[in-house]
């Protein structure tokens, strides 16, 4: 996690910071519904490559918002969640998800 004086003083940058990539917001949105394991993200998030997945997983859990267990088995399963911290985001996720549904109900037809 972040200490105060790495984040921006502004709330709404904080907020980018932690999770404004196009890619986490995805993750995010799959790990609302359950947890995922790494394979499964990955072939759901078309166009993602295995690298910004593994760096954007690394962050996210080294900033609190998701969990990472491993369990021991052969081979080693290792499945992603959100935290509680991760789970405080899903107004702002279930907001955007309104906010582009209505988008595309007014959105012209070309």
């Amino acid at each position: 996690m972040k200490t105060k004086d790495e984040l921006p003083a502004c709330p709404v940058a904080t907020t980018v910071q932690l999770i404004g990539s196009k890619w986490k917001l995805l993750i995010m949105r799959n790990l609302l519904v359950r947890p995922w394991r790494f394979n499964e993200l990955q072939k759901n998030l078309e166009g993602i490559s295995q690298k910004v997945l593994t760096d954007s997983l690394r962050s996210m859990e080294s900033d609190g918002i998701i969990t990472r267990t491993v369990y021991p088995e052969v081979p080693p399963r290792v499945e992603y969640a959100l935290s509680e911290l991760g789970e405080s985001m899903r107004p702002i996720i279930s907001a955007m998800e309104q906010w582009g549904m209505s988008y595309k109900s007014s959105a012209k037809k070309a």
